[in-house]
């Protein structure tokens, strides 16, 4: 029986590109989603067309009791959840005296609780099978820190304390857990920094690009794979070289 890997945020940018790097590489896949329903139904006409065996999940992962649910649902659904990739993120440009505390609350819910939220489901059931592989995204601001960024900056840090520490702690259970924290990518949440922004931004990357979404889907395939079984507890920056 082929893995099973569930990947949060799957219906667009990096998530999508994991999920169809995953159904390349004849992984069974669970979609989760929350507001691009139609680019999520699309994603499952093509993943069913490729004969992947997959389920796309309406989810909002910053709700406990609906990752519960949803979670109950891809278990008895597929049987097993062998890979787990924390995508589903959300960002904020705005200056630190601007930031409301809803603002805040929104940006750590998403980030970081969603995180918290599928891996308290899905543990357990790694646990039990001695085996898992958890893989969460930061972001190359959760390491450097942006400016008027303070809120995404201090919860995509928060997600990588948070993956050394469950490494250390789930790895005498055969579990791995990588955190992956991309540089300046070319998705729909970079749109809104405008074309010139963008361009400054590039012309500090000394590999002179944006990174794409399959540059990350990649890396994230590879932590998933035999091949990375040695490495747990890590942040893998892929940015261009900025960091």
């Amino acid at each position: 029986m082929n893995d099973t890997v569930v990947i949060t945020g799957g219906s667009r940018g990096i998530g999508r590109a994991a999920v169809k790097a995953f159904a390349a590489a004849g992984y069974r896949v669970a979609v989760i989603y929350k507001n691009a329903e139609k680019q999520a139904e699309e994603l499952a006409e093509e993943l069913k067309a490729g004969g992947t065996d997959s389920e796309i999940y309406r989810c909002d992962v910053s709700s406990y009791s609906e990752t519960g649910l949803v979670c109950k649902k891809i278990l008895e659904r597929f049987g097993r959840a062998d890979i787990l990739v924390n995508n589903a993120g959300i960002s904020q440009i705005k200056l630190f005296t601007d930031i409301t505390e809803q603002d805040w609350d929104d940006m750590f819910a998403v980030n970081m609780k969603g995180t918290f939220n599928f891996c308290s489901w899905l543990i357990p059931h790694m646990i039990s099978r001695k085996s898992g592989n958890i893989i969460n995204i930061s972001s190359m601001w959760g390491v450097e820190g942006a400016s008027c960024e303070v809120h995404y900056s201090a919860s995509k840090a928060a997600v990588i304390g948070f993956t050394k520490a469950l490494a250390k702690e789930l790895g005498p259970s055969g579990i791995n857990v990588n955190c992956v924290a991309p540089g300046f990518i070319d998705t729909d949440m970079n749109k809104e920094l405008g074309g010139e922004a963008a361009k400054m931004f590039i012309d500090e990357v000394p590999l002179q690009r944006a990174g794409s979404v399959e540059d990350i889907a990649n890396v994230i395939v590879f932590l998933a794979s035999k091949g990375a079984k040695y490495i747990t507890g890590q942040v893998i920056n892929v940015n261009g070289g900025i960091v």
